[in-house]
């Protein structure tokens, strides 16, 4: 992982310069360097930061956090909860767009590539941005959880208005890393099959479009197919 290679945009550079210099971050480099030998990483070292590649820092007005990359061959594509064309939607994905069809009425893609969210501002965000293949988890309590957080920390800090989404209790931990006076939380179950439905009828898509709206910003179209 070679950070000054990867194209973060200055908006990102800027803000979160002090993490790249800090100790942590060179162990995290040391981990992963050392984890390549031996064994298959995802998403792919030039993914690894599409989430900031793909939403820049001034660009962001929404926040989708989730916990780790897929580890499936070919599914993690650096976006939380996406995947590539062609491959096949993960069960909470599916969950996702059935409550957007029944939120929007927008049909259920058949592709599940979030880049359209994420080129207008919608930051989806994994905790820990790496994991082995095949072992969920693996790359947890290794530094990104501290890198990640900073990137919350920061955006509450320097940004306002920001919609955060935070779905299931992982993802409510980092509540309180978020000023609220500032931004807007709105919570609900993680879309997993795992919870039951829970899930569903949280209308989290108008509502973030009724939040920018009354803010003067433009919505989000939340389509992924055209």
């Amino acid at each position: 992982m070679k950070v000054n290679t990867i194209n973060l945009g200055q908006g990102w550079l800027n803000a979160l310069s002090e993490e790249f210099k800090n100790s942590y971050f060179f162990q995290l480099k040391a981990f992963l360097i050392d984890e390549k030998k031996n064994y298959k990483i995802f998403p792919p070292g030039n993914l690894i930061f599409a989430a900031f590649n793909r939403t820049s820092f001034d660009d962001v007005k929404v926040v989708i956090i989730g916990q780790d990359p897929y580890h499936g061959l070919g599914q993690a594509n650096g976006l939380c909860f996406s995947v590539s064309a062609g491959i096949r939607k993960p069960p909470s994905l599916v969950n996702i767009f059935k409550e957007l069809q029944s939120d929007l009425n927008i049909p259920i893609p058949q592709d599940g590539n979030l880049e359209p969210w994420a080129d207008q501002g919608v930051l989806l965000l994994n905790a820990t941005l790496t994991v082995r293949e095949g072992h969920a988890g693996s790359h947890h309590n290794k530094g990104w959880e501290r890198f990640t957080d900073s990137v919350i920390k920061t955006l509450s800090d320097q940004k306002k208005g920001v919609v955060f989404l935070l779905w299931g209790k992982f993802a409510e931990t980092k509540e309180l890393l978020i000023d609220k006076d500032k931004h807007f939380i709105l919570k609900a179950a993680h879309p997993s099959p795992l919870a039951r439905g829970a899930f569903f009828g949280c209308k989290h898509f108008s509502k973030t479009n009724k939040i920018l709206e009354h803010q003067g910003i433009l919505p989000i179209d939340w389509r992924v197919e055209k």
